[in-house]
C-alpha cells in the first residue's frame, strides 16, 4: 500500500473539506484538528465515518443500532454497546476497498492511529470527489438523454405529421376525385380548343398577312410606277420650268399673267377681228395691209396654241397629284392595317403566353412545395440520423456505466460476505464467550454453594456444641 492511487492530503485540508462537504451545522463548526489527528476522540471519528457512509450509500443514523432480523441471537442485550461499532466496521469495510484501501481493520475503529487515519480519510475524501465528479458527469449524461429522447420524440412526431402531410397532399379525397378528374379533363378540352383556335386563328392571320403583303406589294408596284412617272414628270417639269415658272408663287402669278394675256389676246383678237372686218372693207382700198393682217392671224395661232399646251401640262399635273395622294393614302391604310392585325396578333399571343405562365407557375408552384416538403422530410431524417447516433452512443455509455455498476456491486457482495464471515466469526466467538460465561458462572455457583454449605456446616458445628454445653 506505500504505492497508492490516490494523493495524501494534509490534515489541515482533510479537516476543511470536512467541515465544507461532509459535515454540517455545529458538527462543522465544533471541529478540530484535536479531534481527529494527535489524541483523536472515538465518538468524532465515528460520528465523521456514519456521515461519510450516509452521504455515500446513503445509511441513515438509526441503522448502525438496529440487530439484524435475519441472524438468531440468543442474548441480544451483549451487543447493545457494540452493535453500532460492529455495524459501522461492516459497512466500512465495504466502502474502503473501493476507496483503494484494502487493510482495513476493527482496531481502526476501536483504537485508531494518526497516520492510518488520514491515509483512510484522504482516500475516502479522493473517492467522495471522484464520485461527486462522475455523478454530475452522470446527471448531465442523463439530462442530455432525456432531452435527446424527447427531442427525438418531438422528430418522430414531426416525421410523421409531414409523412401524413405528404401522403394528403399527394393523395385525392374520395368525394373531391371525381371533380378533380372532371377538371383535368375540362382543362385538357380547353387546352384542345385553345390551341385548335390559336392555330385557326394563326393560319387566317397569316392568310390576312399574305394577302395584305401581296397588296402592299401591289400598292409598292404601283408607288413605284408612280414614282417613276413623278420622276418624269418631274424632269419634264425642270425642263418647263425655265419656260414656266420656278415656284409654285410664281406659276400662280404666272398662271393669272397667263389669263390676263389670254384676256388681253382675246380682246386684242376681238379688236383684230374688228380691225380684220374694218381692214377687210378696207382691203380692196388697201392691199398694203394684207400682210400685217396675215402677221396677226399667225401670232394668234401660235397664242391658242400655247394656251391649249399650257392647259393640258396643268391638267397632267393635277392628275400626277391627285394619283400620288391618293396612292400615300392607300399606303397609310395598308400600314395601318397591318399595324392592327399585328397588336392583334401580339395580344393573342399574350393572352395564350399568360395562360401558359399561369399554368407553369402552378405547375412549379406544386413542385416547388414537393420539393420543400421532401427537403424538409430529408432534414428531419439527417437530424433523427444525428438523434440516432448520439441515442446510441448514451446507451453505450450508459451500459458502460452500468457494467462499472454490476461490478461496483459485484465487490460490494463479496465485501457483505466478507462482514458475514467476519459477523459469523464473531457471533462464534462470542457463543464460545458465552459458553465459557455460562460455565464459569455454573462453577461460581457451584463453588457458592459449597462454600455455603460449608459455611452451613461450620455453623452447624458451631452451634451444636453451643448446645451441648
Amino acid at each position: 500500500m506505500e504505492t497508492l492511487t490516490f494523493p495524501r492530503y494534509s490534515p489541515d485540508d482533510i479537516i476543511s473539506y470536512l467541515r465544507s462537504h461532509v459535515l454540517a451545522g455545529a458538527e462543522a463548526r465544533n471541529l478540530v484538528k484535536g479531534d481527529v489527528f494527535g489524541n483523536p476522540k472515538l465518538e468524532v471519528l465515528h460520528m465523521i465515518y456514519m456521515r461519510i457512509l450516509q452521504k455515500v450509500y446513503g445509511i441513515r443514523l438509526e441503522h448502525f443500532y438496529m440487530m439484524p432480523v435475519n441472524v438468531d441471537i440468543m442474548y441480544p442485550q451483549i451487543f447493545e454497546g457494540f452493535l453500532p461499532v460492529c455495524n459501522l466496521y461492516i459497512h466500512m469495510e465495504r466502502l474502503l476497498p473501493v476507496c483503494r484501501i484494502n487493510d482495513f481493520q476493527i482496531a481502526d475503529v476501536l483504537n485508531p492511529k494518526t497516520k492510518r487515519t488520514a491515509r483512510f480519510l484522504s482516500g475516502i475524501l479522493n473517492f467522495v470527489n471522484f464520485r461527486e465528479f462522475r455523478r454530475e458527469v452522470y446527471l448531465e449524461l442523463q439530462l442530455n438523454y432525456k432531452s435527446a429522447m424527447e427531442k427525438h420524440q418531438q422528430l418522430e412526431t414531426a416525421n410523421r405529421e409531414a409523412a401524413a402531410k405528404l401522403e394528403k397532399l399527394n393523395t385525392v379525397p374520395v368525394e373531391h376525385q371525381a371533380e378533380v378528374k372532371q377538371l383535368t379533363d375540362n382543362i385538357r378540352e380547353l387546352e384542345q380548343l385553345l390551341r385548335q383556335d390559336y392555330r385557326r386563328k394563326q393560319t387566317a392571320l397569316q392568310e390576312v398577312i399574305s394577302q395584305k403583303k401581296s397588296d402592299i406589294a401591289e400598292s409598292t408596284r404601283k408607288l413605284n410606277e408612280l414614282k417613276v412617272t413623278m420622276a418624269t414628270l418631274k424632269e419634264e417639269q425642270e425642263q418647263l420650268k425655265s419656260k414656266i415658272v420656278e415656284s409654285p408663287e410664281e406659276l400662280k402669278n404666272y398662271k393669272e399673267l397667263m389669263k390676263e394675256t389670254v384676256k388681253k389676246l382675246k380682246k386684242s383678237k376681238q379688236e383684230v377681228i374688228e380691225k380684220y372686218e374694218g381692214y377687210r372693207d378696207l382691203v380692196e382700198v388697201l392691199p398694203s395691209c394684207q400682210l400685217e393682217v396675215q402677221l396677226y392671224q399667225k401670232k394668234m395661232e401660235r397664242q391658242g396654241a400655247n394656251v391649249e399646251r399650257l392647259a393640258s401640262v396643268l391638267s397632267e399635273v393635277r392628275n400626277l397629284e391627285d394619283q400620288l395622294e391618293s396612292a400615300q393614302i392607300e399606303l397609310k391604310k395598308g400600314k395601318t392595317d397591318e399595324m392592327s392585325l399585328k397588336r392583334l396578333v401580339t395580344a393573342k399571343h399574350e393572352k395564350l403566353s399568360t395562360a401558359e405562365i399561369r399554368i407553369k407557375k402552378k405547375r412549379e408552384d406544386v413542385e416547388q412545395y414537393k420539393h420543400t416538403v421532401f427537403e424538409y422530410c430529408n432534414k428531419v431524417q439527417e437530424k433523427r440520423g444525428a438523434v440516432y447516433d448520439k441515442v446510441t452512443a448514451i446507451h453505450k455509455e450508459i451500459q458502460q456505466t452500468r457494467f462499472k455498476i454490476q461490478q461496483l456491486n459485484e465487490n460490494a457482495e463479496k465485501e457483505e460476505m466478507k462482514a458475514k464471515e467476519i459477523y459469523l466469526n464473531l457471533k462464534a466467538g462470542l457463543e464460545k464467550r458465552h459458553d465459557s460465561l455460562i460455565k464459569t458462572a455454573k462453577s461460581y455457583a457451584a463453588s457458592r454453594e459449597d462454600k455455603i454449605a460449608e459455611l452451613k456446616k461450620g455453623l452447624l458445628r458451631l452451634q451444636t456444641p453451643g448446645s451441648s454445653s
